[in-house]
């Protein structure tokens, strides 16, 4: 089950990912960054980035950090 916390932060990033702000490619803020800026703890976090894998907007690289998957059916700049 998906908190309200939890939600507010899918549903955000979500949003940032859909309307461009966070392009294909980009690094989401560290766990602890979307702590202090959700005013939550990382279990919050950690449920929110794992919700947003599994429904493959982001991926995430171990060791460098959780990265705005690419869009099916769209190039990217500077790519075939």
């Amino acid at each position: 089950m998906v908190t309200s916390k939890t939600r507010v932060i899918i549903d955000d990033l979500t949003r940032q990912i859909e309307d461009g702000v966070l392009q294909p490619g980009d690094r989401l803020p560290s766990a602890v960054q979307l702590c202090e800026q959700y005013e939550v703890s990382i279990t919050v976090v950690r449920d929110a980035v794992l919700w947003l894998k599994a429904i493959g907007l982001v991926e995430g690289v171990p060791g460098v950090g959780v990265f705005v998957a690419p869009r099916p059916g769209r190039v990217e700049a500077g790519r075939p």
